[in-house]
């Protein structure tokens, strides 16, 4: 925004100074107007790379709209469009140490003593909020007409005080039957490991203050046109549950049926659908209640167990209930890299770990961390009792299963390109790393296909083993 703000005072002064030479010298007024009309254009440019794309969605909306395809309520989503913007809103993003105002420690990662006095671990971390939740299900949502095939119903949240988005969005896809359209449910029954992107458990982290905090869940479709082939996402709503009432106080942990609005987050009283307006009479409003939108969504507090993995993760965090123990053990080897192994606390050079290299990468990927659970969860049921209470054989166990399973996924050329509501691609996707799973349990490791000619991958880059610190760092905002 100041670099389009410079290019307005730049515009302006040259025009005062033009006018002011205009008289006197007509050839330096030429010059003058020609550095005018280049600023002009440059702003002209940094207005249409801001708001151009917003403004299509927007105009496509408004099109949809004006034909009756969708209901008035429905707008281009809100947090799809800060999920294109870059990572800033994505998993990986918030899961990087932040450092401290001076620059010289760590913000959220500290090393501790444990209760013995002698060994070392990461530092528990205590927040306001840390809860899970599971999300049931969102009833009579209104279906879009048959100009439009819809490539995916999901529900993406956030932690949101109204003013802003406070933590990383996430997002979870919704199954339905064509015999009742109107109603979206999660978690369904599979055979064999639920996959993370269709789990409707969560979890929320927050350490906030503002009193107003909750989660934002915004509901959303990915189309394309039938007959242009244009291709979108829209916003069938959103739905705000707080997480403190008035006074403060968290609420309690029990089933909430949430009203469903139109719009977006920021627009007040807007339907999702005028036609069952909540606007009608007494008797009006009784007979229409069960046909306005609602979600069904359940808080829980986590046992004592899960609340210890989650106390090792950011201040701030939302994700998939089936994700913390991952990510409780990428937080204890980038405490043992960044804190516990390096000589100097001070030296910023890169770390030979890959590991840590990579892992922001495989969160791109949910497919390839649903194999590293998979993998994860039958090394795990093969261990003892006394080899799950040592914690540095566990950090290695993860890292071996690692190795044996996401890091090759990651570079493989042969594994299609991930694209988001593409049927055709999620099915090939999730074939290959099955059958590569499935031989690497048969050969003992992932080494075959680092070494078979069968197997192509990316050429190697010193990225896929070192560390960035002041690359992968989150820099520290108002919303930490």
């Amino acid at each position: 925004m100041e670099r389009y703000l410079l290019f307005i005072y730049l515009g302006v002064c040259q025009l005062h100074f033009a006018n002011g030479l205009q008289e006197s010298d007509g050839s330096v007024f030429q010059s003058h107007m020609c550095a005018t009309i280049v600023c002009l254009m440059w702003f002209r440019q940094a207005l249409c790379d801001l708001g151009g794309k917003l403004f299509l969605h927007k105009y496509a909306t408004d099109v949809l709209t004006s034909m009756g395809t969708i209901p008035k309520g429905f707008r281009p989503s809100t947090l799809a469009s800060l999920l294109e913007e870059g990572n800033k809103f994505h998993l990986n993003s918030f899961m990087q140490p932040v450092l401290s105002e001076s620059n010289l420690a760590f913000k959220d990662l500290h090393w501790d003593l444990d209760n013995d006095g002698v060994s070392m671990s990461v530092r528990p971390s205590q927040v306001r909020v840390s809860l899970l939740f599971t999300l049931w299900n969102c009833r009579m949502i209104p279906v879009p007409g048959s100009g439009l095939q819809v490539l995916s119903r999901h529900v993406r949240f956030c932690l949101f005080d109204f003013k802003k988005v406070l933590s990383n969005i996430h997002t979870i896809r919704a199954t339905w039957q064509s015999k009742s359209p109107k109603t979206w449910t999660f978690s369904p029954r599979v055979t064999g490991i639920l996959p993370s992107l269709l789990d409707g458990d969560c979890f929320i982290r927050s350490n906030s203050q503002f009193p107003n905090i909750g989660i934002l869940f915004e509901l959303g479709i990915t189309y394309v046109r039938n007959l242009t082939g244009h291709q979108g996402e829209l916003s069938c709503g959103w739905a705000f549950l707080s997480l403190f009432d008035v006074n403060g106080i968290a609420v309690p942990n029990r089933t909430y049926e949430v009203a469903i609005h139109g719009g977006t987050p920021y627009e007040k009283d807007i339907e999702v659908d005028p036609t069952f307006s909540r606007r009608a009479s007494l008797l009006g409003q009784l007979v229409m209640a069960r046909k306005q939108p609602k979600l069904l969504v359940k808080l829980m507090s986590p046992a004592s167990n899960l609340r210890n993995t989650l106390n090792l993760l950011p201040e701030t965090l939302v994700g998939p209930k089936c994700y913390i123990h991952l990510l409780g053990f990428y937080r204890q080897l980038l405490a043992d890299v960044l804190l516990k192994d390096r000589i100097n606390l001070q030296n910023a050079d890169l770390i030979s770990n890959p590991v840590l290299a990579t892992f922001s990468d495989l969160l791109e990927q949910p497919d390839i961390v649903d194999g590293l659970r998979s993998m994860w969860f039958e090394r795990e049921r093969l261990l003892k009792r006394s080899e799950k209470r040592d914690k540095e054989f566990m950090k290695q166990e993860f890292v071996n299963v690692y190795y044996n399973s996401a890091y090759p996924l990651l570079y493989s050329v042969t594994l299609p390109d991930n694209k988001w509501a593409n049927d055709h691609v999620e099915i090939s996707r999730w074939k290959y790393i099955a059958e590569f799973l499935q031989k690497t349990r048969e050969k003992g490791s992932s080494l075959y296909s680092l070494l078979s000619p069968e197997n192509i991958h990316q050429a190697f880059d010193i990225s896929e083993t070192t560390y960035d610190l002041l690359g992968t760092r989150r820099k520290m905002t108002i919303n930490d």
